[in-house]
């Protein structure tokens, strides 16, 4: 794919064109960003966009589109978005600095209900259920909303990026559980990478709630930092663009599966809750009957929100959950797919579980905690990861920072 880097100048020219004066005149206009999850330039795009709206504008606050993850500090959010206290009494005057804070009781406001013939039209039969729709009350105090976020293959929706930023970026309760269980039910391998699915449509049904306009500032990145498309304009066209591309930079296919994966978990994964992206990204290019092997020595937590929850089930395929749900009448759905999605694919046998690979956890959790929950270990100081490298010639995949990037066997003609 011939791309180029865009230059500061390229990305200033379609940040104008969108955001015109017009637009953002008198406006009070909130910022949705990605945590510190994802990889993107975003202490350039937050200072141009700001450049840009921010003299204009009756105001500009930004948000940490959390999901459910953990709150972040001042200090954390001001490193996020490469500013400085300074800052925000100069450049960034009057301007807030939020995080989503879905666990605050009063954060969210109910907006509508997806009936359940509409559930199960939307997910074609997977689910059939009426589903309520929340989301975070403070976007009704603005005018115009701008998602600021990378798109990459995503587990749960297909591609990351869009409205995903509403939901469940800012938004939470029985209607995150049940579209993240959906994903579950239709399979991370059914989902991550494609560009149309069932958690998608119901996400797309959930914004025709939202009387607020949505705009759309998605980004494609390579190499960590170097951005290699960015699209301005509605949330659906603009994201659909950045899927397109993120199709051809963020796929990796190879000729044929390996026994043997090692993935290096990157410290913005400080936790199993998120470095099981690794897992996510890899899970298909492991051969049947072979071993993932997620290399983390910082991560201590499995979930510092759900961990409770996971200590209690642990990890397993999604036929485990879905032959004995009476069980599980407690868990919240979006901890039971995280659950399947780190597992794996598999299948139960006479009431056995049979995962089709083995993941295995390199990290400071102790192999009684890893084998509580179902998960393999590995000492990581008794790993040298450079065993692992160059050799895919004998069946051994290895990858460095894991968890963005989808891995794929090549389909055969």
């Amino acid at each position: 794919m011939n791309r180029h880097v865009l230059t500061v100048q390229e990305i200033e020219g379609i940040i104008s064109r969108e955001f015109t004066d017009s637009l953002v005149e008198g406006k009070r206009i909130l910022v949705l960003t990605p945590d510190t999850t994802r990889t993107c330039p975003l202490p350039m795009m937050i200072r141009l966009l700001h450049e840009r709206i921010g003299r204009t504008a009756a105001c500009v606050d930004y948000m940490v589109a959390l999901g459910t993850h953990t709150p972040l500090s001042d200090d954390a959010i001001n490193r996020l978005y490469g500013i400085t206290d300074a800052d925000r009494s100069a450049a960034f005057g009057g301007t807030r600095f939020l995080n989503h804070r879905w666990d605050f009781p009063d954060t969210l406001t109910r907006i509508g209900w997806i009936e359940a013939d509409e559930i199960q039209q939307l997910t074609e039969g997977r689910l059939n259920e009426r589903v309520p729709v929340d989301i975070n009350r403070a976007v009704f105090d603005y005018d115009l909303i701008i998602v600021l976020g990378p798109v990459f293959p995503h587990e749960v929706v297909g591609f990351s990026g869009g409205a995903k930023y509403l939901f469940p970026g800012i938004s939470g309760g029985e209607f995150l559980h049940s579209f993240h269980w959906l994903g579950a039910v239709v399979t991370c391998a059914g989902t991550i990478g494609i560009k149309h699915t069932p958690v998608r449509e119901v996400i797309n049904r959930a914004m025709q709630m939202v009387d607020v306009d949505v705009k759309c500032l998605a980004m494609v990145v390579k190499n960590q930092q170097e951005l290699f498309g960015l699209y301005a304009g509605g949330y659906e066209d603009a994201w659909s663009q950045a899927a397109d591309l993120s199709a051809g930079i963020h796929i990796v296919e190879k000729d044929r599966p390996f026994h043997t994966v090692f993935g290096v978990c990157p410290p913005m994964y400080d936790e199993i809750w998120t470095g099981g992206k690794v897992m996510y990204k890899l899970e298909q290019v492991v051969a049947d009957g072979g071993r993932l092997i997620i290399f983390a020595p910082h991560i201590t937590e499995v979930s510092r929100t759900w961990g409770p929850y996971i200590e209690k089930i642990g990890y397993h395929v999604r036929d485990y959950f879905l032959e004995q749900p009476e069980r599980f009448p407690d868990i919240p759905r979006g901890v039971l797919a995280h659950s399947t999605h780190v597992r794996g694919v598999g299948r139960m046998i006479g009431g056995v579980e049979h995962p089709r690979i083995d993941v295995i956890i390199a990290s400071a959790i102790s192999e009684e905690r890893c084998r509580n929950i179902n998960l393999g270990y590995l000492d990581p100081a008794s790993v040298n990861p450079d065993d692992y490298k160059n050799r895919e010639d004998q069946g051994i995949l290895f990858v460095e920072k894991a968890g963005e990037i989808l891995h794929k066997v090549k389909a055969r003609g």
